[in-house]
């Protein structure tokens, strides 16, 4: 579930739809969660599928670290990409906004994260990455595990709408995490190995 301070919007024709914000979303808050509603699907299920369905999984989903294909129920499945990021995965079926996200401004991923099927050449932003590899994941992995790190004990100072959708379980662990009694494991850990 997407964090609820957020609309979907035209973009522009190139890039179509994206999320944005209609408030200040702070740094460390969870701007989306997995939940029951989320669609998992195995290659098994895709590959079965009629070509126009193939489409919209290879459009709408990311691959877990199980290699499934999850498709967001919500308008979340239209956050776009972007090498500068506003938010960022954690290994806990959750994502943090790493910086302010604004009013107005889009909600983004970079999708190095997201398990890529195929290497793709994203819009051009000026930044040192050009193409989105399906090994991402494990290149940047030092680099969103400090991103991660910084961001962590904030969660615990801003308002968090979507935390009673996580397992207590897991609340409780990244609550630890924030309050600097436990480490948090790496981004690494989302890798599906083929």
């Amino acid at each position: 579930m997407i964090h609820p301070d957020t609309a979907l919007k035209f973009i522009d024709s190139k890039i179509g739809f994206g999320v944005v914000a209609t408030q200040l979303i702070p740094k460390g808050t969870i701007t989306w969660v997995l939940d029951d509603l989320d669609h998992e699907f195995t290659p098994k299920q895709v590959k079965r599928m009629h070509p126009r369905m193939k489409h919209m999984i290879d459009t709408y989903t990311f691959r877990n670290s199980k290699g499934n294909f999850v498709l967001c129920w919500d308008h979340s499945r239209f956050v776009n990409h972007s090498f500068h990021s506003n938010c960022l995965s954690t290994c806990y079926d959750f994502e943090f906004a790493i910086r302010d996200i604004h009013p107005g401004e889009q909600l983004t991923n970079d999708y190095g994260y997201l398990n890529v099927t195929h290497p793709f050449e994203a819009v051009d932003e000026g930044s040192e990455r050009k193409v989105v590899h399906p090994d991402d994941l494990l290149r940047m992995a030092p680099i969103w595990d400090g991103m991660l790190k910084d961001t962590f004990p904030l969660m615990l100072e801003v308002n968090q709408p979507l935390a009673d959708l996580l397992p207590k379980r897991t609340l409780n662990k990244v609550r630890r995490i924030a309050a600097g009694k436990e480490s948090a494991e790496s981004i690494a850990t989302l890798y599906f190995v083929e």
